[in-house]
């Protein structure tokens, strides 16, 4: 089963990236949307704290949660599925990335949606792609590419089936947050004072009145309120519960049209790269009783992630992932409608050899959508 908590920022976020600051004249850039490592984090960190759960003995491996498991052997708890949010009573409204096989340009009709296909190559034309086919952007004019754009919860519903959303689903992220440039100061850790020459720059996030974000918890009830310590430097925020329905692909179209696309909810961290686990070197996909074969990908440039380890108090291994949003088209799909909710709702997770810290903490999320 899985519960919804509305994270509600009180005060503005410091969402930082993988990327060291500190030094003199340095700059600290935020993320947004952040890792769901965040929320995985905090909500985490409530719930200990909540149930008066020794720390320093949890964080040693000396006590076991019944959900959180240790640090080391993660028990039932994940989160599945970590989003930007509107909240309004106790329904909520939430906002999405733009998928990679989606571009926002601006032409003569205005601002709109094209959608890449694949498509082969022509013969004589050479490439390095690894598949039979590759997204591809048929457009009879040339117009002015469009970015921080997001879809709407509605628009992202068309979208997963299969539908091209219209102007009026996207909105600007300048419409959702602000960003806030803020000064630091090195300490001396001794002299508990400010260190001469020491001043560096970080980002602060300020979200638009009434978002927040949107933390799905799977294997565990987390406490339904409260304030729990989000991002950098633990800056408040309000826990809520809600009560939601997440846009979901007719699973049943689907199974029956035998293709799809798969998209990254979270970044995928992946041993082979960009390819997806159950992937064989024939681009076969076999995983969760869902097979198919690979036949085209739009995958943007890898990320870096990594982390602070609280619990060992150093940081978390940077690894290279496939971003959020990237879409891959399988053809030949056999799966019921059940094995693909099943796959969507536990992820791209090999059955031996993951890291399971990183699956409780919601990434390798995936959502399904129709492949016209």
């Amino acid at each position: 089963m899985t519960t919804y908590r509305f994270l509600e920022p009180l005060d503005v976020l410091f969402l930082r990236g993988n990327k060291l600051f500190g030094d003199p004249g340095s700059f600290g850039e935020s993320l947004v949307p952040p890792w769901p490592s965040v929320a995985a984090g905090a909500i985490r960190s409530q719930m200990l704290a909540t149930e008066g759960v020794d720390l320093a003995g949890f964080a040693a491996g000396e006590v076991e949660h019944p959900h959180l498991g240790t640090p080391a052997r993660p028990g039932s708890f994940a989160i599945a599925g970590f989003l930007l949010a509107r909240r309004t009573g106790t329904s909520i409204v939430t906002f999405h990335p733009l998928p990679a096989d989606f571009i926002a340009a601006t032409d003569s009709a205005g601002l709109r949606l094209h959608q890449l296909r694949p498509a082969s190559l022509a013969a004589g034309i050479e490439s390095s792609a690894p598949l039979q086919q590759v997204p591809m952007l048929a457009a009879d004019a040339r117009a002015k590419a469009e970015t921080s754009l997001w879809l709407t919860q509605a628009g992202w519903q068309q979208y997963l089936d299969g539908k091209v959303p219209a102007a009026d689903a996207l909105v600007e992220s300048r419409e959702l947050w602000k960003l806030d440039p803020r000064v630091g100061v090195g300490l001396d850790t001794e002299k508990r004072r400010a260190e001469d020459g020491k001043l560096f720059s970080v980002q602060a996030v300020a979200l638009a009145e009434g978002l927040g974000f949107l933390a799905a918890i799977a294997g565990a009830e987390p406490p339904s309120s409260g304030v729990l310590r989000l991002g950098g430097d633990g800056r408040a925020a309000a826990v809520h519960i809600v009560t939601y329905s997440p846009p979901e692909p007719d699973y049943a179209a689907l199974a029956k049209a035998g293709r799809c696309r798969i998209v990254l909810a979270s970044p995928g961290i992946f041993a082979d790269g960009w390819r997806l686990p159950g992937l064989a070197s024939d681009n076969r996909f076999a995983l969760g009783g869902v097979t198919g074969r690979l036949v085209c990908a739009a995958v943007p440039r890898a990320e870096v992630i990594s982390g602070w380890d609280l619990a060992k108090r150093q940081p978390k291994p940077a690894q290279r992932v496939a971003s959020a949003g990237s879409v891959y088209w399988l053809e030949e799909l056999q799966a019921t409608p059940e094995q693909l909710r099943k796959l969507a709702d536990a992820g791209l997770w090999p059955n031996a050899g993951y890291d399971a810290s990183r699956r409780a903490e919601g990434f390798n999320r995936i959502t399904f959508a129709t492949s016209n």
